[in-house]
């Protein structure tokens, strides 16, 4: 496309150094004008090629350089009506400068042969040299003392270059590549926020080298640092410009933005709307015009500004590294190729493999500072060694780690057994679902009473100490071989083979709001018929609560997937799971291994076999290892022990309860039970409750014991309400924890107490199996051995449990509440209370 004479010669003669042509020259000049329209950030002529064209600059902005082989290019910016070549081809010697486009131009373009044609017939042009010299050389030189007076501004916080990409192959690691090469796309604000440690710095000098503008220089500012006022940002009217004018178009990062004063930061976001900002003027001073913002500017973070979000081309959050567990194994692999490199090692050890799942076991709130330091002194402690083990990685212990020692670590034998097929499948289905069949066959046609029945002996006097005993060390252990559920998977695999069909999946919702009140509801007619009809003293009645609980095993089995009952319905497991929040040990998984490097999740769903993981069915109670924090819904099964090729799961000695006041989600229904556990111990001493209040009725009415039953059972319950009570009107606003949270701290107490009771069975008679297994057959044994406790020394017992239980429980609820003791002293009188009430019933005196 041509320009019109009517507009070329009057810019020509206004605009540029043409201006002293006479009519005839400027028009024939403009005869042979062509118009090109050329993008930004594209290269026009390279330095030491001939000169093709002259070029006029209509519109945009052009820049000139050199290359130095011992510098910095020495750059020239130039604007519209400049022209380029003149001197080149009036001289007829090559380009002495590199041409490219900064931004979308409009050029006046007129070929080489017929300038010089132009040259040779009006000899004015030629006049035009002397000039074109004097003003490049004038040129020149006001840009290279511009250029240094910017250097000397912009050095203190330039940077040179990305130190590295995004490393990792994550999802995590991939979106924040892509959202990088978005941001690159144009020149629009951009907020980097993420926790500290995560080289924020970093990615947005990869977004500003990844952009068309990555010639231009990009600076980094720490807003801490700034002055109040802003005039090393903005400049001073009338005075030394500011950073912003310095850089021009090149990118502008203001690292921590949240440390910016608060009218510093309403300055920044209007810069952000307006796109123009003004320099700092004195208050006598009229404020100068605005400026437009040419910088392109990055904000970094460690938190989110809603505020200025709404400003944003663009919003990254950078991932911290613990939700990236999959990239640690690829960042420590860089970081040591970097410290080969920078330290000349002869060669790059390599990281063991509990190395590594102790780094990815670990929360990294340093997060990538943390890391590389941490590789750095392992490498610096490992001194030469070829294999980087656990021992030189030491980081911080998490909190969530804390006071936790790994059995399986420290014992290997255990974990040998607890991965073999002895446990639990062996032991259930070679013994344990026989031996149940045999026991209830006993309770049905042995002897009725206690003393003459070893099945009816076994069942109070041993397996409920044991069990109550268990809670404190090995939490639901008991679960991992109950009967109840053992038949109820057999009936399950027999009925699927005989009816192929796909088990219904399990209604959550609903069994997570209404499964703890259906299971408080069997315990509660559980203790009424063991109180109502003498259940410790009449076999077959036994025999029936134990077939009972195992029907409901059955049909839920029939029904569901896997173990549907033991999870949510089992009044037993209720219990278990309860008591076992009190247990010195847990099974967890590592976090950060299973993120890491577990796609299967065969210890959750089950699968085939895999490297050392065995083949399963999944966890049988739908648990995550990874995602248990609380005792309740682990068995101890150690399906997930199995099936975990990668050595994540863990057996922890722990201290007792900590989950209580640390992960603990409190539950409506498991309080209920709780206050429930409680009643059944006075309950159990419902004829020591009649003689010590001296009521005037008797127990052998139906009527009348149902309805003390039902008060001992409730009474109690009332004692930890009353003393919450008290306690919200003592507290006032200290009162930070609801009844639901603090009734808690009473679960040593009812553990105590319930203990108290049975020990009376497990010490007095439980020593009697022998001849009592001899009188289930009808055979004599009077004068075969005893091993039974002296009666003082079961009240002895029973009472230290007692006083043992009452500081514990004052104890657990200080680490529950986490408010003064004076505060508490209505719950801990609540708890005095009670003890004394169960020390005057079981003890006696």
């Amino acid at each position: 496309m041509q320009p019109t004479a009517a507009e070329a010669i009057p810019w020509l003669r206004e605009n540029t150094l043409f201006a002293a042509l006479g009519e005839a020259a400027l028009a024939d000049l403009a005869g042979e004008l062509t118009e090109q329209t050329v993008q930004g950030n594209r290269r026009l002529v390279l330095e030491d090629s001939p000169a093709e064209e002259l070029i006029i600059l209509k519109e945009g902005r052009l820049e000139s350089y050199r290359t130095s082989p011992s510098g910095p290019a020495a750059a020239l910016s130039l604007l519209p009506g400049s022209v380029v070549h003149l001197v080149e081809l009036l001289m007829e010697r090559p380009v002495q400068r590199t041409l490219i486009t900064l931004a979308d131009c409009r050029l006046w373009i007129v070929p080489a042969v017929r300038f010089r044609e132009l040259a040779a017939r009006y000899r004015e042009i030629a006049r035009a040299l002397p000039e074109a010299l004097a003003a490049e050389v004038a040129q020149l030189a006001a840009q290279l003392n511009y250029e240094q007076e910017r250097a000397a501004a912009l050095r203190p916080y330039l940077i040179t270059r990305a130190r590295r990409g995004i490393v990792g192959k994550s999802r995590y690691a991939a979106t924040l590549r892509r959202q990088i090469r978005s941001a690159t796309a144009d020149r629009k604000p951009v907020l980097l926020f993420g926790e500290p440690g995560l080289e924020k710095d970093n990615a947005a000098a990869l977004i500003h080298f990844g952009s068309p503008a990555r010639r231009e220089p990009i600076i980094q500012v720490n807003c801490a640092t700034l002055q109040p006022g802003g005039a090393d940002l903005f400049g001073r009217a009338g005075g030394r410009p500011g950073l912003i004018e310095w850089v021009g178009e090149g990118t502008l990062v203001l690292n921590n933005i949240q440390d910016l004063p608060a009218g510093l930061l309403a300055t920044v976001e209007q810069m952000l709307a307006t796109g123009t900002y003004r320099p700092v003027a004195r208050p006598e001073e009229i404020p100068p015009a605005p400026r437009p913002l040419r910088a392109r500017v990055v904000l970094v973070s460690e938190k989110a500004f809603s505020g200025l979000e709404r400003l944003m081309g663009q919003v990254i959050k950078v991932p911290p590294l613990r939700v990236r567990k999959g990239d640690i194994a690829v960042q420590v692999d860089y970081y040591l190729n970097l410290l080969v490199r920078s330290e000349g090692l002869p060669f790059k050890p390599r990281v063991s493999p509990e190395a590594l799942r102790r780094l990815q076991s670990y929360d990294f709130p340093g997060n990538l500072a943390e890391l590389a330091t941490l590789v750095s002194r392992a490498v610096s402690q490992a001194a030469g060694a070829r294999e980087l083990s656990e021992e030189v990685f030491w980081p911080a212990q998490g909190r969530k780690k804390r006071f936790r020692a790994n059995l399986l670590n420290g014992f290997p034998w255990l974990r040998r057994f607890l991965r073999s097929a002895w446990w639990p499948d062996r032991i259930n289905f070679g013994f344990t679902a026989g031996f149940f069949v045999f026991i209830v066959a006993v309770l049905f046609v042995g002897p009725q009473q206690r003393e003459e029945n070893f099945a009816l002996n076994m069942f109070w006097a041993w397996w409920w100490p044991l069990v109550l005993v268990g809670f404190p060390f090995v939490g639901r252990l008991w679960c991992a071989v109950c009967p109840f559920m053992i038949w109820g998977e057999i009936v399950q695999k027999i009925s699927l083979l005989i009816f192929p069909r796909t088990l219904r999946r399990w209604p959550r919702e609903q069994a997570e709001r209404w499964g703890g009140w259906f299971l408080f509801a069997l315990f509660v007619l559980i203790f009424l018929w063991e109180e109502l009809w003498d259940l410790q003293n009449t076999a077959y009645l036994s025999a029936w609560l134990l077939l009972l609980i195992t029907g409901g095993a059955v049909v839920c089995s029939l029904i569901f997937e896997r173990r549907f009952w033991c999870r949510y319905l089992c009044p037993i497991g209720g219990m278990n799971g309860l008591f076992a929040k009190l247990s010195v040990t847990e099974l967890r998984a590592q976090q950060g291994i299973c993120s890491a490097t577990c796609t299967t999740y065969q210890c959750y769903k089950g699968g085939p076999a895999k490297d050392e993981g065995q083949a399963t069915g999944g966890c049988p109670l739908y648990s995550h290892p990874a995602q248990l924090e609380d005792n309740r819904d682990c068995v101890l099964c150690m399906t997930c022990l199995k099936a975990c090729p990668h050595r994540s799961v863990e057996l922890n000695l722990r201290p007792p309860g900590i989950e209580l006041w640390t992960t603990h989600v409190p539950r409506g229904y498991e309080v209920a039970l709780l206050l429930l556990l409680l009643g059944g111990v006075f309950l159990h001493r419902l004829p020591e409750v009649q003689s010590r209040l001296g009521w005037p009725w008797g127990i052998e009415a139906f009527g009348a014991h149902l309805a003390l039953a039902l008060i001992a059972l409730a009474v109690p319950a009332l004692v930890p309400l009353a003393a919450h009570g008290l306690f919200r009107l003592v507290a006032g606003g200290q009162s930070a924890r609801p009844f639901v949270e603090l009734a808690y701290g009473y679960l040593p107490l009812v553990l105590g107490g319930t203990l108290a009771h049975y020990l009376n069975l497990g010490l007095g008679e439980a020593g009697r199996i022998v001849p009592v297994t001899l009188a289930t057959f009808g055979l004599a044994g009077a004068n075969l051995p005893v091993l039974v406790a002296h009666p003082a020394v079961i009240t002895f017992l029973q009472g230290a449990l007692l006083i043992a239980s009452v500081p514990l429980s004052i104890w657990l609820t200080q680490k529950i509440a986490r408010i003064p003791v004076r505060s508490l002293l209505p719950q801990h009188l609540g708890v005095l209370t009670l003890a004394g009430g169960l020390w005057v019933l079981i003890v006696g005196y």
